[in-house]
């Protein structure tokens, strides 16, 4: 069996106790590398002869865990690397612990069926462009001379491409402390191709981050956008904003970038992210002084509307065209 687990922290109180879901998991190795805002991933091999137990049985015995102590659902994938325990986790619904087993051929048979897209590293775009030449499975990767795929994508990206598609992925497990950031996640009703809607979305998600970080006194450096599509595979970009903020208009608009720069015209997108990256104090951050009467005016205006939301409630006061609002 595998000695990686790849747990993603699904339905509960995941956000307000990431860091506590870290400390079990560091209770069973101490090898564990957060992966912001709901994953982690977790090398057992030192940990099976202590416990006495197999990795799948680490894993469910986390998955029981954050359950019973944080009332957090859970997904564990197994697997011999990290490549191959998140594959085993997104490999069906929610809530369980899947397994690739480590022989040659079940990892070919578990792979070998899967889109392409759902390696994970491989975006919209490269799924399209090994599509059309028939290259939209995980198995026809494999088999496809290593020629034509360095002519499709290039040298290196073709021969990291083909090392996972034969399951291959030598990323160790680096321990790590979650990064200083604060997150928030849509999840649509259905499949969402509208890109207005997407954008309503993000000003939400924005809107949410922004008064969190001012209500904390806190402001972020960068923003991060995570697409999550239909077949399960995820887009993540990073920019820095011109400068330290929790201003919602300019998250926003950093927000609408990332978004617009991916050019998402056909996608089917399941759930978007944002997540606002190195947090310092504001009271820290320099900001550039504005001689823009509206810009002073603007911040006035969302200082007043916190006021509102602290005392009467999240809805007292937004941004018009959040979610939820008339359209």
């Amino acid at each position: 069996m595998g000695d990686v687990l790849y747990v993603h922290f699904g339905a509960g109180r995941t956000e307000e106790c990431y860091p506590r879901l870290l400390d079990l998991l560091a209770d069973i190795t101490p090898v564990v590398q957060a992966l912001p805002p709901d994953a982690a991933l977790a090398d057992v091999r030192g940990a099976l002869r202590y416990f006495g137990r197999t990795a799948p049985e680490l894993a469910e015995l986390v998955r029981v865990r954050a359950l019973a102590h944080h009332g957090v659902h859970c997904t564990v994938g197994v697997g011999g690397n990290p490549l191959l325990a998140r594959m085993a986790a997104h490999d069906g619904p929610p809530g369980r612990v899947r397994t690739v087993p480590d022989e040659p051929g079940a990892v070919t048979a578990f792979l070998a069926p899967k889109p392409v897209a759902a390696l994970h590293g491989v975006g919209p775009a490269t799924a399209r462009s090994l599509g059309a030449y028939g290259l939209d499975t995980v198995g026809r990767v494999a088999a496809a001379p290593p020629a034509t795929l360095q002519r499709i994508l290039g040298a290196a990206p073709a021969r990291r491409l083909r090392a996972r598609a034969l399951g291959e992925d030598p990323t160790p497990v680096v321990p790590s402390a979650p990064a200083r950031s604060a997150s928030a996640e849509h999840r649509f009703g259905r499949d969402e191709v509208d890109a207005d809607v997407r954008r309503r979305a993000l000003l939400t998600l924005a809107d949410d981050l922004g008064f969190r970080m001012r209500d904390d006194a806190q402001v972020a450096r960068a923003l991060t956008l995570t697409v999550r599509y239909a077949d399960r595979s995820t887009t993540t970009r990073t920019r820095a904003l011109p400068e330290p903020t929790a201003h919602t208009p300019a998250l926003t608009a950093l927000a609408y970038a990332l978004h617009d720069a991916l050019g998402l015209q056909r996608a089917r997108v399941r759930a978007l992210a944002l997540r606002a990256e190195d947090l310092t104090a504001a009271d820290l951050a320099s900001r550039q002084l504005s001689l823009d009467p509206r810009a002073e005016k603007a911040r006035r205006a969302e200082a007043a509307a916190d006021r509102a939301r602290r005392r009467f409630g999240a809805d007292a006061a937004h941004p018009a065209g959040r979610l939820g609002d008339a359209a």
